[in-house]
């Protein structure tokens, strides 16, 4: 929680950058980037920090493990700052030995943390939690942003090198990095972008808890534990889908917002077999009466 203390103010300096820093590095403010990896560092270690909060008794496998991510993240960070200080890129440089010894830096850090969060992962699963839905919706939350993070991987692999010397790897397809984009995010719209489906599956680590508090608020009266956990077990494998789904899209050079018949037709076929599975879930649920009988 002190990281992410530091994230935050971070997020606020970087903030202020992007409004009197006039500098643009690919298409963006030069601050951007620093306020994002920022915002999405003060999200993933609270969600971390909670999640390590449920456990039942003290991990100290789980403790050393998250003071790792903390070390690897604070890593990151320093590149991502520094360079954005330097006036140039973080990621893909190796124009120069500095740039290069940076990014590979990072490379090595972003491994370790995925290892980390792994080992994380594991303790989790092995203490049972009380709350049965709550468990599942952290596991799952855990793994599918472990999904989140191999997304990224075909950003660094050699058909991905734009063909300009000195930069490894990129994160649009079809297009160059730093072309149009969406507001804020900057993800590509007029080709594929590998950022979406690493997003996407980077915040299953808060959608999943999300959606088992809305389950248990809202709904908890009309629903048993085993038929939350089955309709978190349901939203856990679609949005595992869609990631996978938002990658494949990207990797066929196709902007987000411009689907073809092919990925439309996938995602219809996504929405209909997850209604239809969570249709079946709540048709097959215990009656709250039944269930107190029971």
């Amino acid at each position: 929680m002190v990281f992410v203390s530091a994230m935050a103010v971070l997020a606020v300096v970087s903030a202020v950058g992007i409004l009197a820093d006039p500098r643009v590095l690919t298409g963006a403010p030069i601050w951007l980037k620093p306020f994002k990896f920022s915002v999405s560092f003060v999200l993933y270690g609270t969600t971390l920090a909670w999640m390590l909060s449920l456990l039942p008794r003290r991990s100290r496998i789980a403790e050393w493990a998250g003071t790792v991510i903390v070390a690897m993240s604070l890593v990151e960070m320093v590149v991502i700052v520094g360079q954005a200080l330097r006036g140039t890129t973080s990621h893909y440089n190796e124009t120069t030995p500095l740039n290069a010894a940076l990014w590979q830096a990072m490379g090595a850090s972003i491994l370790v943390l995925f290892i980390a969060h792994f080992v994380i992962g594991i303790v989790v699963l092995r203490q049972p939690i009380a709350d049965r839905a709550a468990a599942y919706a952290v596991g799952l939350g855990l793994g599918l942003s472990l999904l989140g993070m191999l997304t990224a991987v075909p950003m660094v692999l050699p058909s991905q090198a734009p063909g300009i010397e000195g930069i490894t790897g990129a994160h649009s397809v079809g297009v160059p990095d730093g072309g149009p984009g969406l507001p804020l995010v900057g993800w590509s719209t007029t080709g594929g972008d590998l950022r979406i489906g690493h997003f996407v599956g980077l915040h299953a680590l808060q959608a999943l808890p999300i959606l088992a508090i809305l389950l248990s608020r809202f709904l908890g009266a009309r629903l048993d534990e085993r038929t939350r956990v089955r309709l978190l077990v349901v939203a856990g494998g679609a949005y595992g889908v869609l990631t996978m789904l938002l990658t494949w899209q990207a990797l066929r050079g196709q902007p987000l917002l411009r689907p073809d018949a092919v990925t439309l037709a996938a995602v219809a076929a996504l929405v209909v077999a997850t209604a239809t599975a969570a249709g079946v879930v709540v048709a097959r649920r215990r009656r709250p009466e039944l269930a107190l009988a029971a």
